[in-house]
């Protein structure tokens, strides 16, 4: 295990460039590689690729990552975070082009986040493979009104949509949220109620879907702090079955960091551990 001041020592001389990216192995800190990560992914296998949002630069490692699974051979889906799993039928229509894109985002009320980031990695599954592009998510209006109101709040037909035996995130998650969002929210234990009604409903389907799909790899593309520390969606998916092999990827977007925060980025939690089996800094 590196220590903070050995790490120290070490990143100037990787972050010398203007233009940066590097991959490190988030157990030991040392750097790795892409066949590394590839290397860690078999057929069964939940890759997480945690992200922030609208980033090109991680759109184009996570095409990198795709790619290096094809290379191997393993068959490949991927899941989405910006998709409700009620508009599935959208999602297989617009793959197979039995509606346009513009007919697609109108149906999934897509909003916010430029569709190009994300075009690529739905497409990216092949058809005749069997492989598919899932939405893993739970209505945005139901996990909003939780945010709002509460979970009391919701209707018989809502709470249909959440994930059988839903439960909240563990305390460690929760305690992490509560510093990060608590004092956004007007109500933070709704907040965390909606962010965990979230977690458990991408891990419900992507739990159902690796069940049916043993021979293949699902990649899930998701935001970073659903990833970070194993606490959140990949906690949840451990819970709903304990055997599943979970390989974690996050990508730390570090424009603006110093030295020392990209260090400190890469060591372990004292609670939580690894921040994830591999983490991918990058910046201008």
């Amino acid at each position: 295990m590196l220590n903070r001041s050995f790490l120290l020592l070490l990143i100037p001389m990787f972050f010398a460039i203007p233009a940066f990216s590097q991959l490190f192995d988030g157990k030991t800190q040392w750097a790795a590689s892409l066949e590394q990560l590839v290397s860690s992914v078999n057929p069964g296998t939940i890759l997480f690729l945690g992200e922030n949002h609208g980033l090109t630069s991680h759109k184009d490692q996570q095409v990198a990552i795709l790619n290096g699974l094809r290379s191997k051979g393993l068959k490949v889906s991927v899941g989405l975070e910006f998709i409700n799993y009620t508009d599935q039928a959208y999602v297989d229509q617009y793959r197979s082009n039995q509606i346009d894109e513009a007919q697609f985002l109108s149906s999934i009320k897509w909003g916010g986040i430029g569709f190009e980031f994300y075009r690529e990695q739905l497409l990216f599954p092949i058809i005749k493979f069997g492989e598919k592009s899932l939405g893993l998510n739970l209505p945005r209006a139901v996990s909003s009104k939780i945010s709002k109101q509460g979970l009391a709040s919701l209707s018989e037909d809502e709470l249909k949509m959440l994930p059988p035996d839903f439960h909240l995130g563990r305390g460690s998650y929760k305690t992490r949220f509560m510093d990060a969002a608590g004092a956004h929210c007007k109500v933070p234990e709704n907040c965390f109620a909606a962010q965990s009604a979230w977690d458990d409903t991408m891990a419900w389907q992507a739990v159902q879907f690796i069940e049916k799909n043993p021979e293949q790899v699902l990649v899930i593309v998701v935001g970073e702090f659903h990833v970070q520390y194993g606490g959140g969606t990949p906690n949840r998916i451990l819970a709903r079955r304990p055997a599943t092999n979970i390989v974690t990827l996050s990508q730390v977007w570090a424009e603006g960091m110093t030295e020392g925060e990209i260090a400190e980025s890469l060591l372990p939690s004292p609670l939580e551990g690894p921040r994830a089996d591999y983490i991918w800094i990058s910046r201008p």
